[in-house]
């Protein structure tokens, strides 16, 4: 078993820094991010050190994801209707009003025998007539101020249904559940240094209720150099962030589909944003060395062909004297 020294944080596998140096880069990201919601927090826990707050994360999908029809909140129950009270018979007008009762006036104390019959619907409505009416008023209004009626019911339900179609400032089809967010833009998680990029998927899917299964995406570093290195599983994607420093216009964690990304090393990405003719001049020079490195070896060859041939006609010289 390998023994882990506690001065140095594992980024990933096969992957440390100290723990000095870490420090010294999270103190220039919070610097950077000074009283915003992207400050971090650390601390020590048995002599691991433990850096929590939001990681942005970017959205790089090409496929649409699937999200859950149901968010597993209850469901929201609607406003009783009123307009059957006001066209039903007596007898549910006086049940109507027996109900107001215990609602408008909850403190009443009875102290003695009640005698039910005293206490009629013109009793009610007289002294305490403007609670009900006014109670009636609000039970009849919906969250937006508009009144309710029978017929209403279903559209109600409706938005009720609809809550989720807005999703994290898109909109998705509530009917196949299917979404794509917009490339680049972005969302947070809450996570710690110790989570894995695995860990973070997980998180990131479970925030907004996403059917997809971890294993098909990945998270990606981009830089505006043009380098897309692919973070490995068992890689820390907050210790990643912080030691390519605060500012997201130089790198970005991308969200995307392994299969539908390729990484670009550095050697390769320093060249991308070079104009057309120097890319063709570097492809020119890069032909004209190959070219005499496969001259070299050609005269390389001729001249071992050349020996092997003088050795053997030695030999044959030697059996037939």
């Amino acid at each position: 078993m390998a023994i882990v020294n506690p001065d140095m944080v594992q980024i990933r596998k096969d992957k440390f820094v100290s723990k000095s140096s870490l420090l010294s880069h999270l103190k220039t990201y919070n610097l950077y991010y000074e009283e915003q919601a992207l400050h971090l927090r650390h601390r020590e826990e048995e002599g691991e050190l433990i850096i929590e707050g939001l990681l942005n994360i970017f959205w790089g999908l090409h496929r649409p994801i699937r999200l859950q029809m149901e968010d597993g909140k209850e469901p929201i129950k609607p406003a009783p209707f009123i307009s059957s009270w006001c066209s039903g018979s007596d007898a549910s007008k006086a049940e109507f009003k027996n109900q107001n009762i215990n609602l408008i006036a909850p403190t009443i104390e009875v102290t003695g025998p009640v005698n039910q019959s005293k206490y009629s619907s013109r009793d009610v409505t007289g002294e305490k007539g403007e609670e009900v009416s006014s109670y009636v008023q609000r039970t009849r209004s919906d969250v937006g101020g508009k009144r309710l009626i029978g017929r209403s019911a279903p559209g109600v339900q409706r938005r009720i249904r609809r809550h989720r179609c807005s999703f994290n400032g898109h909109f998705y089809n509530h009917k196949t559940a299917v979404f794509t967010p917009a490339f680049g833009s972005v969302t947070n998680v809450r996570i710690n240094s110790s989570m894995t990029t695995s860990q973070v998927l997980r998180v990131l899917l479970n925030k907004f209720k996403i059917e997809n299964s971890p294993d098909e995406f990945s998270l990606f570093l981009l830089h505006t150099s043009g380098e897309r290195v692919q973070l490995k599983r068992d890689e820390h994607p907050l210790l990643v962030r912080i030691l390519q420093g605060p500012c997201e216009q130089v790198s970005k964690i991308f969200l995307m589909e392994p299969d539908q990304v390729e990484e670009v090393t550095y050697d390769v990405a320093q060249y991308i944003k070079l104009e057309m003719p120097i890319l063709q001049s570097f492809i020119s020079k890069l032909q004209e060395e190959e070219n005499r490195e496969m001259e070299k070896l050609k005269q390389r060859y001729c001249a071992m062909r050349t020996m092997i041939q003088k050795h053997m006609q030695r030999l044959a010289n030697k059996v037939v004297g």
